[in-house]
């Protein structure tokens, strides 16, 4: 799912709390158990239905999101779907689905967001990408070209909006232990691990800790246009 984040101004010298929305495109299950958790932490969430596979449910959500707070300060683009199939048994829809919601949504929240991030001449894009889309992967023709065409687009949005103040990114994860990798057969995972010289496969707090930096840290303010990879050293 995507999630725009919305960092609130300090108040009385306390640090500010954050703002965060929540993308769901059906069931609210699983951003629910999100929002609980920002909550604990101290935060304020807010959860919005968005199909991030369509150009207009994007553009509301976005319009939604900000002015239920005002602005839009960063959008971490985390939606993704799979529809893996060799390339000679993969049908149109497969391909479409995943270049819908992989890479369309990602331009379309991009474009929405950065409209309303301009008027404050300051935002930050984060786009998860992925090892494969640069480095390809059998069975993932579509996925990959996906997360390649991210990484492509990261750098030009980084390009344009510069001027802006808005700076872009991308992060690459490779194989990190989560319900999606789940799924791959054991024989499979142990020759992906020899693949990985760290031979382990990421922890998604990793990823987490390395988009929450791009996302807020003070000193990631000069770094756009670039994509991150956490791989442990698969590709380098």
């Amino acid at each position: 799912m995507s999630l725009p984040v919305l960092i609130s101004q300090c108040s009385h010298g306390r640090p500010p709390p954050l703002q965060v929305a929540i993308n769901y495109p059906s069931s609210s299950e699983a951003a629910e158990q999100v929002a609980a958790q920002v909550k604990e932490l101290g935060g304020e969430a807010f959860l919005v239905k968005a199909d991030m596979s369509k150009h207009q449910e994007i553009e509301a959500m976005i319009k939604e999101v900000s002015e239920h707070w005002g602005g839009l300060d960063v959008l971490v683009n985390n939606a993704g779907i799979t529809r893996d199939k060799l390339m000679m048994q993969m049908k149109p829809d497969d391909w479409q689905a995943v270049i819908d919601v992989n890479l369309s949504g990602v331009f379309y929240a991009s474009q929405a967001a950065a409209k309303v991030m301009g008027k404050k001449k300051k935002g930050r894009i984060i786009s998860l990408a992925s090892v494969v889309g640069q480095i390809g992967n059998a069975g993932q023709a579509n996925y990959s070209a996906a997360k390649g065409g991210v990484i492509a687009m990261t750098k030009t949005i980084a390009r344009e909006y510069a001027p802006r103040g808005i700076v872009a990114n991308s992060v690459a994860p490779g194989f990190i232990d989560t319900a999606m990798t789940a799924k791959i057969p054991d024989n499979i995972k142990e020759q992906l691990l020899k693949g990985i010289p760290l031979g382990r496969m990421g922890d998604p707090k990793e990823v987490a800790g390395l988009v929450r930096y791009l996302a807020l840290d003070p000193s990631a303010a000069y770094i756009t246009g670039q994509c991150i990879g956490i791989n442990g050293g698969m590709a380098m």
